[in-house]
């Protein structure tokens, strides 16, 4: 059984290997996407507070952007708790409005009301990023190859820990790294010892991307908490926008959102692709995990409140969907969670490299043994039928 496991954990791996070089790689610095991001472009998302300022009107802000961006419909507003953040705009245009290109990252300061920065998709680090880490930047098709090489890694993780597994007078030597050894010996120590530390949590992670890669995994967990694939699905209500009221209807939802959402956390406003859909809104509850939002649906124009829907009266299958992100990303409670996870995607970027040189180290040892056979065969020939011709007759 060990052979059949260790054959399908070469081949599977050298066939997968260079597509979960890329995903461990980019995942790796996904996990910190947030805390990198306002480290190098502070400038994006934080502002001086002025004295004796208050904020614009968000509804001033959106018609200024709207106005400076008319090729542009405004798609996205993040509006954050804390009083020296920009308010971000996701501008999206034609109908490809998830092509990179047609998007545009706009940051505005809301005591002036004027633009820090405009950054194109195509030019926004983590969102080439994100692009290589889903669909590496191949759509559909890179969607499909990443699917199957998720799936490729679950088994990858399942078989390399039975190809681990020590006997019982080697528990000690598949437990720690021999960093003395020679480099053929510690390059293998780094691929199944560290493999093993972290095949719990790369075990998690490879799974919850399958439900992203998959319905079918998707309607699994849904059975397994609600019994039934019946998935509530989370789209806006019906509610025609009423046009030219005159009332600051933006300012007036996120004035709503607050009075029925007490908690902190950063508010997020969509738009309806049409004028019969309703603006959807979520508040994320950062007294929580990672990912518990409640959602609250208001009127374009008038700001009036249509529907509610809260975290805690979601169903079982819903709120284990909720969960996926954060234990995928590994944001679930915070630092201690990210480490581990960015500790895991580190090891599984490298067990690609030191798989494939564990491969080539074995290839040449099994040459070594036919060369010495031919090289003996060779001498036992008698001389006149030596087949170098060079060789003098005696």
């Amino acid at each position: 059984m060990k052979k059949i496991f260790g054959w399908l954990h070469l081949w599977l791996g050298i066939a997968s290997g260079i597509v979960v070089l890329v995903v461990a790689g980019t995942g790796s610095l996904l996990v910190f996407e947030e805390e990198l991001e306002h480290a190098f472009r502070s400038s994006f998302f934080y502002v001086e507070v002025p004295a004796n300022t208050s904020r614009q009107p968000l509804d001033n802000l959106t018609a200024y952007v709207q106005r400076e961006n008319p090729k542009y419909k405004v798609g996205t507003i993040l509006v954050e708790p804390e009083a020296d953040r920009s308010v971000v705009y996701l501008l999206r245009k034609g109908k490809g409005n998830k092509v990179l290109k047609n998007q545009l990252y706009v940051a505005v300061n809301p005591y002036t009301g004027k633009i820090i920065e405009s950054v194109p998709g195509n030019k926004r680090f983590f969102s080439v990023v994100l692009q290589l880490h889903r669909y590496l930047c191949m759509g559909e098709t890179g969607k499909f190859i990443t699917g199957i090489s998720c799936s490729i890694f679950t088994i990858l993780i399942l078989t390399g820990l039975i190809l681990w597994w020590p006997k019982r007078n080697n528990r000690k030597q598949r437990l720690s790294v021999k960093w003395n050894a020679s480099f053929k010996r510690l390059n293998w120590d780094l691929h199944a010892v560290l493999g093993f530390y972290v095949h719990i949590v790369l075990l998690v992670i490879a799974l919850t991307g399958l439900v992203w890669s998959y319905k079918w995994m998707n309607n699994l967990l849904y059975i397994a908490f609600d019994g039934n694939t019946k998935q509530q699905k989370i789209v806006a209500p019906e509610s025609p926008a009423v046009k030219n009221t005159g009332i600051a209807y933006l300012e007036k939802m996120v004035n709503t959102i607050n009075e029925r959402l007490p908690y902190e956390g950063t508010i997020t406003i969509r738009f309806a692709e049409n004028d019969s859909t309703s603006i959807a809104t979520s508040k994320e509850n950062r007294a929580r995990h990672s990912n518990v939002s409640d959602f609250l649906y208001f009127q374009a124009g008038t700001g009036e409140l249509v529907k509610e829907r809260l975290y805690d009266n979601e169903s079982n299958g819903t709120i284990a969907r909720r969960w996926v992100y954060p234990l995928h990303r590994g944001t679930l409670y915070g630092w201690p969670t990210q480490i581990l996870a960015l500790i895991a995607a580190l090891v599984a970027t490298t067990l690609p490299i030191s798989g494939f040189l564990i491969w080539m180290g074995r290839k040449k040892k099994k040459k070594k043994p036919e060369e010495k056979i031919q090289a003996v065969k060779k001498q036992a020939l008698p001389l006149d039928k030596h087949p170098d011709t060079s060789v003098q007759y005696q």
